[in-house]
């Protein structure tokens, strides 16, 4: 009777410590959320692959909280609404931004906010929201798997195009031209030391132009030299020049004085000439008219006696 006592008394205790646990589960469970957690809404474009109710928030690496519901926008099908629960000791900030990341290894998803900063205002609801939005961006591996699909048919274009490039005709082609190569290398390897000798030719001829350009630059630099000479030659060209001047300006006064002196001199002469002119003129209509007057003279005059 005393044992089955002690077994009724044990089982009682259990049963009784079980149902504390059990309505502190439900108690906390129940006023938990409401008292100690801020609920927000994040809006995403495109796929969320992964993402399930029940998984983590972080904020910038750190578990601030869990995803309460993850749906279709009703008011826009081409938007994933995700709402997610936080700590309410934990400020968002207005500048904050959302992005669904994934375990590599285990392919869960999360959501993780990064970039709030301290000078920026808390979040708040604006008219028309249920709960304060947080802005979303996506992550690079969202991206990579969003345009994952376009760049796997990229890839097949390239493919293709790759086959086509190297169909048999093209690849005998690329073969030749890799014979002609390997034949063009060797005839270079038997000739090299035909080109090394060229290019040592090359640089004395360069040495020796180096060479002589300082010798003219001395030549035209040195006393006595090309400078000098030009220098010289220009000058004796300007006093030249100069003295040209004087005897052009000389002759004209030359000239002006030969004028002055000589022209009525020059006006006698050929008045002179002119009447000398007129003489031989009518000497030469009196022969025409009577040539023998020439030896007779004139017969009007007679038969004179000596």
């Amino acid at each position: 009777m005393e044992t089955r006592a002690h077994y009724v008394a044990v089982g009682a205790f259990v049963l009784a410590m079980v149902s504390l646990a059990f309505v502190g589960v439900l108690y906390f469970g129940a006023v938990s959320p409401t008292s100690s957690v801020s609920r927000y809404d994040i809006y995403f474009r495109g796929a969320v692959t992964g993402l399930s109710k029940g998984a983590v928030v972080d904020y910038n690496g750190i578990p601030v909280g869990k995803v309460y519901d993850v749906e279709i926008d009703p008011n826009n099908v081409e938007r994933i609404r995700v709402t997610v629960e936080i700590e309410s000791r934990i400020v968002i900030k207005a500048d904050a931004k959302a992005s669904v990341e994934a375990n590599i290894l285990s392919g869960v998803a999360f959501i993780q906010i990064t970039k709030g900063t301290q000078e920026a205002p808390a979040i708040t609801r604006k008219e028309g929201e249920r709960y304060p939005v947080i802005a979303s961006h996506r992550s690079a591996l969202a991206s990579v798997y969003a345009r994952g699909p376009e760049i796997l048919e990229k890839l097949s274009e390239v493919s293709d195009r790759l086959n086509e490039l190297l169909n048999k005709d093209n690849r005998q082609a690329l073969t030749d031209i890799l014979e002609n190569v390997r034949k063009v290398t060797g005839d270079i390897a038997a000739h090299d030391k035909d080109i090394t000798d060229m290019f040592v030719a090359a640089n004395n001829a360069l040495g020796s132009l180096g060479k002589l350009m300082g010798h003219v630059d001395e030549s035209y630099v040195a006393t006595g030299g090309i400078k000098d000479r030009l220098t010289r030659l220009l000058g004796d060209t300007d006093e030249a020049s100069k003295e040209i001047r004087l005897a052009a300006r000389d002759t004209r006064g030359l000239v002006q004085q030969v004028n002055g002196r000589t022209m009525g001199e020059l006006n006698d002469l050929i008045h002179e000439a002119r009447l000398l002119v007129a003489g031989v003129a009518r000497l030469a209509g009196e022969l025409e008219r009577d040539p023998s007057k020439l030896l007779y003279g004139d017969r009007r005059e007679g038969y004179r006696p000596r």
